[in-house]
């Protein structure tokens, strides 16, 4: 919070009795307004005609702070225009209208909520703010669903992933889904396939996105049965959004060839909030042109077009290791541990110290037993030094898996 409050230079923080309590706790400075006290002042009409009469669709509509690989948070700013198009393509997308029933599920500090909050604004649909608790205990989650009749969830994986690894989807399904849309990670197949079955008649959606580009890009939408070993591909781009792979050497990726995601379009955003040293490494001059000024986001994941033309996540480039001489993708690893019956959930990290990839995860499966699965699947190179299994993965407040927590428990830094 400090850091957030430097970064920006907030003249005026807007609290509630909890808020309160913790700036108090800060050591900012700036003027403290209580909202309770707030709501009740009259609206000066003047003023505000005065400020809408001088915006235009670029100007900030909010800054939100993301943490990158080095912990320290990142403030996004986008404008008025990019969540506009933003949500006009995500309802082109995906089957909104008046008569979807969301039920929200990440908190409001974060940029997911968009996908339900701005078609409800633009359809007049209805959206339900789930209480934070019930994420754990999926019996009741999947009561919720039920009794407000929700027929359309945009969540994280991570929360899919409790409830069907709860059994709950055999003894008390949201039976009014319609759809189900999941992004942020990558859905394990056998989890996936627990949901497919459980819900026949939902049409299910992968999206793919970062922050710096507003929110999701792309979408895929499950119209076809998956081979057994084959990633749940993240699609297409939205319209009016494009995206390019670029290799190594700066050029496009070749069929079936591995390249860094590029983004381009009005989903890019303008920057990171003072902050120009991070801004100018993400958001650069379009590489394959140098006639006219065009920013595009790189987005620091690693993709590829699969047979189908559908685009396919694979990693991080930061989960991009060197091992034994070779390059490994530990989205691979994990990936490879997902086509285990009785795996459930699982991280792979690096300890770059002791040159050792140590594989977390969830199942009843033995370490020893996931080792010898792995001997079919990956080469000798890549089959994790340990296997650590737990009840369960630790998750931010944002819902997504603590991979740094996990990392940092690998190379033995867990308290430090």
């Amino acid at each position: 919070m400090e850091l957030i409050l430097e970064q920006v230079g907030a003249s005026v923080l807007i609290v509630d009795a909890v808020g309160e309590n913790r700036v108090a706790g800060l050591s900012y400075r700036g003027t403290v307004l209580r909202y309770a006290d707030l709501i009740g002042s009259e609206i000066n009409d003047g003023l505000l005609t005065n400020v809408r009469r001088r915006q235009i669709d670029t100007d900030p509509i909010y800054v939100v702070f993301t943490s990158g690989s080095t912990g320290i948070p990142k403030g996004v700013v986008a404008c008025h225009r990019s969540v506009i198009d933003y949500t006009e393509a995500l309802c082109k997308a995906l089957p909104f209208s008046e008569e979807t029933v969301f039920a929200n599920q990440t908190p409001l500090y974060f940029d997911a909520p968009l996908k339900e909050i701005m078609p409800t604004i633009k359809y007049g649909a209805t959206v339900y703010f789930v209480p934070r608790q019930l994420f754990l205990f999926p019996m009741k989650l999947c009561d919720f669903l039920n009794e407000k009749r929700i027929n359309t969830i945009c969540w994280v994986v991570s929360a899919l992933v409790m409830i069907s690894s709860f059994g709950c989807l055999e003894k008390n399904p949201p039976r009014y889904l319609k759809t189900v849309a999941f992004g942020s990670e990558v859905f394990p197949r056998p989890q996936y396939e627990l949901w497919r079955k459980a819900l026949p008649q939902t049409a299910f959606y992968n999206l793919y996105g970062p922050t710096e580009a507003t929110g999701m890009s792309c979408f895929w939408y499950a119209d076809r049965e998956l081979a057994p070993e084959e990633p749940i591909p993240v699609g297409q781009p939205f319209a009016n959004t494009d995206l390019f792979l670029l290799g190594d050497d700066g050029k496009l990726a070749g069929a079936d060839e591995a390249g860094e995601i590029y983004l381009r379009g009005t989903c890019v955003t303008l920057g990171y909030y003072n902050n120009p040293e991070k801004t100018a490494e993400a958001f650069v001059q379009n590489p394959l042109q140098n006639h006219y000024p065009e920013l595009v986001y790189k987005t620091g994941d690693i993709g590829k077009y699969n047979e189908h033309g559908e685009l396919v996540f694979l990693s991080r480039r930061d989960a991009q290791i060197k091992h034994m001489g070779h390059r490994i993708e530990l989205g691979e690893i994990e990936a490879a541990s997902a086509l285990h019956p009785d795996v459930k959930r699982a991280c792979c990290v690096y300890d770059a110290d002791r040159k050792r990839i140590v594989l977390f995860y969830v199942g009843t499966v033995s370490p020893a037993e996931l080792i010898s699965f792995f001997r079919s699947y990956l080469p000798r190179y890549m089959i994790p030094n340990e296997c650590v299994a737990k009840d369960s993965m630790p998750y931010t407040p944002n819902g997504k898996l603590d991979r740094k927590r996990l990392q940092a428990e690998a190379c033995g830094k867990e308290n430090g």
